[in-house]
């Protein structure tokens, strides 16, 4: 049974803030899950129809578990191994693999043939984890499509179907190419068929570098008729990888400004970023970002033009990366998934449960975007006003709604209660006239345009 949430951490939460302990249970508990799922993953191709998954697949799936295991016990909580088995992308991995394994489906032959390399991946998960704790192995790998990813090290071009891999004291040999691991993350190759894994730089001093990871086949969701979706995976260049480090560089300095909060919580919760190309038409310095509920840690973003852009999609994404960790701890409201709601930064209507989800993030950047406003010399303070001004209008729009809801347990009122409570406290420091008048304009254009495209029951 999981832990319930402390009071005072449900406060902190509802807040958008998160102090280290109630950060710490966020991801234990999401920790503790995935190695769960991981699990129910095996469970599932062992009860699979021989048919689905043949004898000797379900004999590998138990030589990796054994495997991960091992390296599992191996390391500490933090350790390379432990971190690796906490993979974001893992997530989108296993629920996969659950769905090919359904006993209710009825696979065609090239759904089978996508879980066989679906399930072969794993031997990978397990052969990276055993090296990061630095257990020898000798085994071989199943390439996809050409290619052998191994999840935060690299990927390997090949023509062979399989591949021979072993470790033993810090050196990979991938058939003929020998890769070498470095200490925090990535390994390196003289041989032209490795492609290392991307990192930026840790965030503060002594953390861990992170993935910018365009190698993973999971890292994107497929597209799904009729419903909305990102863009598709990008792989970055060499100067769009530039530009990554540039943004990242000063984004630590630029989430300061907005509380050193916002970056305790990026750091904490932030385990991998997923570059994703702009949509069709979009300008240069346009914005795509998202996060995912299975992949807990992961962001998916378009390069950010500025650290400052980089620090507001951070403080954005993440308070969905809490919202979808809280959710699985406790019951925050029992609504349905009709969309009706009016939410004034999307054009479409909203089910309650995104409307919540979209005033907390709306919320985290009022609020600090309101810090950097306060903080920030006047020449540059204007800006930081103005986006301060058009998130604290949309959210006053949104709350009316969500407070009035009787769909909402008792959690979830302490829980909305607290964001009513500091959407008030930030309202005590306004936008200078000029500002705030211009964003209550916008949300009352923004809402009598989605009135008139409504039917008058459907209007909230």
């Amino acid at each position: 049974m999981f832990p319930a949430v402390p009071e005072a951490a449900l406060a902190e939460l509802g807040r958008t803030e998160g102090g280290a302990d109630t950060l710490a249970l966020l991801v234990r508990d999401q920790d503790t899950r995935r190695l769960l799922l991981l699990r129910a993953v095996l469970d599932a191709a062992e009860a699979a129809d021989p048919a689905l998954c043949p004898p000797a697949a379900k004999a590998r799936l138990r030589e990796d578990w054994a495997l991960v295991t091992a390296a599992d016990r191996s390391g500490a909580a933090g350790s390379p191994a432990r971190a690796g088995l906490g993979h974001p992308l893992l997530g989108p991995w296993a629920r996969r693999c659950l769905t090919g394994l359904d006993p209710r489906s009825a696979p065609t032959d090239a759904q089978r043939h996508e879980l066989a390399l679906d399930l072969a991946y794993f031997s990978a998960v397990a052969a990276v984890a055993a090296a990061r704790a630095g257990i020898p192995f000798s085994t071989e790998l199943t390439a996809r499509d050409g290619i052998l990813v191994l999840p935060s090290l690299g990927a390997l071009r090949t023509s062979e179907p399989r591949v021979r891999v072993t470790y033993d004291r810090a050196r990979l040999t991938l058939g003929r190419t020998t890769v070498h691991l470095e200490n925090d993350s990535g390994a390196w190759s003289a041989s032209r068929a490795w492609t290392p894994a991307c990192t930026l730089p840790g965030l503060v001093p002594d953390a861990a570098p992170l993935p910018l990871d365009d190698l993973d086949p999971y890292r994107v969701p497929p597209r799904e008729p009729g419903r909305y979706a990102l863009s598709g995976p990008a792989a970055p260049d060499d100067a769009e990888r530039k530009r990554w480090l540039q943004s990242w560089s000063g984004t630590a300095a630029a989430l300061r400004t907005g509380g050193e909060g916002r970056l305790t919580e990026t750091v904490a919760l932030l385990r991998c970023l997923i570059p994703v190309e702009l949509p069709p038409g979009a300008g240069r310095r346009a914005e795509c970002s998202g996060t995912r509920r299975d992949a807990f840690g992961a962001l998916l973003s378009n390069v950010p033009a500025t650290p400052v852009a980089f620090a507001s999609t951070l403080v954005h994404e993440l308070q969905h990366t809490k919202m979808v960790a809280l959710g699985d701890l406790v019951e925050l409201h029992r609504a349905d998934s009709a969309a009706r709601y009016f939410a004034p930064w999307r054009p479409d209507p909203r089910p309650y449960d995104g409307l919540l989800q979209g005033a907390y993030s709306h919320l985290a950047l009022a609020d600090f975007f309101q810090r950097r406003a306060l903080t920030t010399e006047p020449a540059r303070s204007e800006g930081a006003w103005a986006q301060y001004a058009r998130y604290h209008a949309q959210v006053g729009a949104a709350l009316p709604a969500l407070v009035a809801s009787p769909d909402l347990t008792a959690v979830g009122r302490r829980f909305v209660d607290e964001m009513a409570a500091t959407y008030e406290r930030l309202a005590a420091h306004p936008a200078p006239r000029g500002h705030t008048a211009r964003a209550q304009a916008h949300v009352k254009a923004v809402r009598t345009l989605w009135t008139q495209r409504r039917p008058r029951s459907e209007s909230h």
